[in-house]
């Protein structure tokens, strides 16, 4: 009997502590911060106002807050004139433009770790390759010959050289270590692409596009090029195109937009083309060889005169709305058929939308 006991207490030790051990690597794993699991929204802020700000909402759209780079470093000042977030491993790199620096962060909990403010005119975009950031400048917007994209040292956070381009660097991608730029004009309009080699920090290739481009993303080795077109104040109105870039070859075949359309705002999810034009959005394919007509929805209904930034994830369309520019702006999020499911009061001109 005593031996019976012994193993029956034995049998439900084990049992007991195989449960433990299940249930203990059933945990969660810790959240990395505060504002992991969710969207950073950039705030821009009025120009010259020095009022820029970042919001946060989780991914289940339960949990927003406002300005949170102030409340977790109350004795800095974000900026003026918040321009991109570039997100690399840990951190967050946010661009300041009229400011002239970068503001280095925690991505999940907004800690600050460092500035960069030496090295930088007119900053604009960032992208990271070669272990190394990548940042476009346009300098004084009056010259034509002083544009450059500045390099980083992602140790030491500063500059370490830079590299002449033509005018009006802008959107800025990286695929299998080259640097894709978007030479969208400056204060003018222009219609090339510049490949940079960061291994050699020079201007490989100048490629043609569509007047004005920008916006680049890339779905399988093709990199797609959305241009805005010339507006109806240049001297000549252009509409504009959909130019794709074969990257293998550098090859570019283009898709003009039907009338004098002004796109923008492009995402690829999967298969799928999604852009703006004004308070529209348009679905199209990646394979497409002709642009719709109709839009999938508006955001007219809520009040949005032109959509300022736009995302699609996870199956949600998110706009941002600047309103009248000087007040808080607010945030839509839609099904990807058009459904108003949520929205938000936010900074002042929300220009973009980093998910974390």
């Amino acid at each position: 009997m005593k031996i019976s006991k012994l193993i029956l207490t034995a049998l439900i030790s084990t049992i007991f502590l195989s449960s433990c051990s299940k249930e203990e690597d059933a945990t969660p794993t810790p959240p990395l911060g505060s504002y992991d699991n969710g969207t950073l929204i950039l705030n821009q802020g009025g120009f010259g106002q020095g009022n820029a700000t970042i919001s946060y909402f989780s991914n289940d759209l339960s949990v927003q807050q406002n300005n949170i780079f102030a409340l977790v470093n109350p004795t800095i000042t974000l900026g003026d004139t918040a321009q991109d977030i570039g997100l690399y491993e840990s951190l967050a790199f946010i661009i300041l433009n009229n400011s002239n620096k970068i503001e280095v962060v925690n991505r999940y909990t907004m800690v600050h770790v460092a500035t960069v403010s030496v090295g930088l005119n007119n900053p604009r975009y960032i992208a990271f390759a070669n272990g190394k950031g990548y940042i476009t400048n346009w300098g004084d917007g009056t010259s034509t010959t002083d544009d450059y994209v500045a390099v980083l040292n992602l140790t030491t956070y500063q500059i370490s050289s830079s590299i002449p381009v033509i005018e009006g660097p802008e959107r800025i991608i990286e695929y299998n270590n080259k640097l894709y730029i978007a030479q969208i004009g400056g204060y003018g309009f222009g219609n090339k692409i510049s490949i940079l080699n960061p291994t050699t920090n020079t201007i490989e290739t100048l490629l043609n596009v569509g007047d004005v481009p920008n916006s680049l993303k890339v779905k399988d080795a093709t990199l797609y090029v959305i241009c805005g077109g010339k507006p109806s104040y240049a001297s000549t109105e252009t509409t504009g195109k959909l130019s794709k870039i074969n990257l293998s070859t550098n090859a570019v075949t283009s898709i003009d937009f039907p009338g004098l359309t002004h796109p923008s705002n492009l995402e690829i999810v999967d298969d799928l083309l999604f852009y703006t034009v004004d308070s529209s959005i348009f679905k199209s394919t990646v394979t497409a060889t002709s642009l719709p007509t109709t839009a999938i929805f508006s955001t007219a209904p809520q009040g949005v005169n032109g959509i300022y930034s736009f995302a699609v994830r996870n199956n949600k369309i998110f706009v941002g709305d600047a309103g009248d520019y000087n007040s808080n702006g607010k945030v839509y999020v839609y099904s990807t058929t058009g459904t108003l499911q949520n929205n938000f009061t936010v900074g002042i001109i929300p220009a973009g939308f980093y998910f974390n």
